[in-house]
């Protein structure tokens, strides 16, 4: 037997109000003139109807969806689901959903997530993004069209037309570095792992730069893939030989977990034989074994930003013409077990 549909008129007419003044209530409108007694009879009936509001009428009187969505690269990296907890956490205090989507390190997904999401019932969306000159004719659509958007990226050349929250990485790459450096590291391997159909990003090169700074240092970067699985096979490569690495840099903590299991299949220690450094900064860092040194970003200064600067958007009702903000953050070198002095 198929369950009656619950409407607002029934929950009026339980309630002994007008259906207006049930739906100013239940939809906790400002302009309510409703005594509290008179509330708290609507919320009853409500709750003991079960009613529960279709959410696309409500859109409809009220220009808002009060959902924002979030599209993250990998379910897996723990750092992409770390921050959309975060982030969830902080739109429910502001009166909104959290919507996340996947494009599970595949550009193509990637490209076509973006495109979908916009159109869904969502009031603005953040996204990771591999690669913002990718997307860049996409960007252009969108800040046009004033649909709130932050991208979540790496700083690029040239303007780009929406809201961006960017992590510095040179000041936290400098600082782990600079810290090998002085424990007589001179042997680097650079863990570059790319996602499919992604471009090689800017960290290795700026650790390359870096390095380069350093007299008789060399650093060589080596690819793999976004898995720490596949982390794990390269770096069985590289750390044999009388020539291998004495510190490793990956490109995230979630593929230095490859290294650092790697290290043991092959019977090294870290510290003692290879030094280990992600970066992201995610919790689980500090909880390993070997806790894993990392360049942190600061995940809860970006998502507090992120949040405000979308809201800026969806709630001003585009009654001003915010030009788009770029919000840099800088990262930090957090030094912890996975590092030591060369033996």
């Amino acid at each position: 037997m198929a369950r009656k549909q619950i409407r607002l008129k029934d929950v009026a007419e339980k309630a002994g109000v007008a259906v207006n003044t049930a739906s100013t209530i239940l939809n906790r409108r400002p302009n309510s003139w409703a005594s509290k007694a008179t509330e708290e009879r609507v919320f009853a009936a409500a709750k003991s109807l079960g009613y529960r509001p279709n959410r696309a009428a409500v859109a409809l009187q009220s220009g808002r969806f009060h959902t924002i969505g979030l599209l993250i690269a990998d379910m897996h990296n723990p750092y992409f689901t770390h921050f959309a907890a975060v982030l969830g956490k902080t739109v429910e205090a502001r009166g909104y959903n959290l919507i996340i989507e996947n494009w599970r390190t595949d550009l193509v997904r990637e490209k076509k997530l973006l495109e979908d999401f916009v159109h869904r019932n969502v009031d603005g969306v953040a996204a990771f993004m591999s690669d913002v000159d990718e997307h860049r004719e996409f960007l252009e659509t969108q800040g046009k069209l004033g649909f709130p958007m932050v991208a979540l990226a790496m700083p690029t050349a040239g303007a780009v037309p929406v809201d961006m929250v960017v992590p510095n990485f040179e000041t936290g790459l400098r600082e782990a570095a600079g810290t090998l450096y002085e424990l007589g590291h001179r042997r680097f391997s650079f863990l570059s792992a790319r996602s499919k159909g992604q471009r090689v990003g800017k960290r290795p090169a700026i650790f390359q730069a870096i390095i380069g700074e350093l007299p008789g240092s060399e650093v060589e970067v080596v690819e793999c893939g976004p898995s720490v699985e596949e982390a794990r096979e390269v770096a069985q490569r590289i750390l044999v030989g009388p020539n291998r690495p004495t510190a490793v840099v990956a490109l995230n903590d979630y593929t230095a977990i490859g290294v650092m299991r790697a290290a043991k299949d092959l019977k090294l220690s870290v510290p003692e034989d290879l030094s280990v450094v992600g970066i992201d900064g995610v919790p689980l860092a500090n909880h390993l074994t070997v806790s894993l040194s990392t360049v942190a970003q600061p995940h809860e200064d970006m998502v507090a930003k992120t949040v405000e600067l979308l809201l800026a958007r969806i709630e001003s009702e585009g009654e001003d013409e915010l030009p788009p903000q770029r919000v840099e953050f800088a990262t930090r070198f957090i030094l912890r077990e996975s590092v030591g002095p060369v033996r």
